[in-house]
């Protein structure tokens, strides 16, 4: 998953062209008997707000709710009302917050669930405006085909795919992270403010390491990632585990480093002292 640094996406509307010559005129009529015939047309089944957005939700979805200033992943294409692509992500999707795209995104994408899809017919003043912009003209309605991605759910079941596929004994807890328990260990069991030192390797689902084993590393554990947080008060001192720990108890949505956003990681653990 890579995070937005398109322009598309953000509202850049004071730095469009001004020279423009119909950067004044007002598209509101024209976009609107656009999209009706678009509509009619294509036999969409679409539905339309006060603000002049238009929307189809083929899958409601059935993850967390969206927000105003949600962080949300989304795989999409946008095209013109002739059909021609000006952008598209159907791969791995972009992540961003909505408070920093088109308006028309910021009301569109909140009618959906994480995990859900649909269409959005979005008029040039919930746009790019009357301006020209990164190529798009100015004036322009703007279709687009949206999936949002509900990683809680993809972690879930790449996590179980994972567990099944190497016949782990694992545990799960409210939270979503999985752990298998080696050795218990005997020692003191940390707490939420404890400092603690342990030695570790982190990889994904399919082998690949992003941290190569550290030896005696010392850690508050207030300081460190919520899945490890909650891990290591389960073990002992001299215990050893195994944390399987999808993104939003990771490293989140956006990129971190050398770990995609939406990553599912894994820890082998080795909790040495608890201080």
């Amino acid at each position: 998953m890579k995070s937005v640094c398109m322009a598309l996406f953000i509202v850049l509307f004071v730095s469009c062209s001004s020279d423009d010559e119909n950067s004044n005129k007002d598209y509101t009529l024209e976009n609107q008997e656009e999209i009706l015939s678009y509509i009619a047309t294509n036999g969409i089944d679409a539905i339309g707000t006060d603000s002049g957005l238009y929307y189809v939700i083929d899958k409601m979805g059935e993850g967390n709710a969206i927000t105003a200033d949600s962080d949300v992943s989304v795989k999409y294409k946008g095209y013109f009302t002739d059909g021609s692509v000006f952008d598209e992500n159907t791969e791995s999707g972009v992540t961003f917050n909505l408070q920093g795209v088109i308006e028309g995104w910021q009301e569109g994408i909140p009618l959906f669930n994480e995990g859900g899809s649909g269409l959005l017919i979005i008029p040039a003043h919930l746009a790019y405006g009357s301006n020209s912009f990164n190529g798009i003209p100015g004036g322009s309605v703007l279709i687009f085909e949206i999936e949002i991605l509900d990683y809680n759910a993809l972690n879930k079941q790449e996590i179980e795919d994972y567990i099944a596929e190497n016949e782990l004994n694992a545990m799960s807890t409210a939270s979503g992270l999985y752990y298998v328990i080696e050795e218990q260990g005997e020692g003191e069991k940390p707490t939420s403010t404890s400092s603690v030192t342990v030695n570790y390797e982190g990889y994904f689902t399919d082998g690949e390491i992003f941290a190569e084993r550290s030896s005696n590393l010392n850690l508050e554990i207030e300081d460190i990632l919520e899945g490890w947080q909650e891990g290591l008060q389960l073990l002992n001192e001299g215990g050893t585990m195994k944390l399987l720990i999808p993104s939003e108890l990771g490293y989140g949505l956006y990129d971190y480093s050398v770990i995609p956003g939406g990553s599912v990681t894994i820890f082998d653990i080795e909790l040495v002292d608890v201080n």
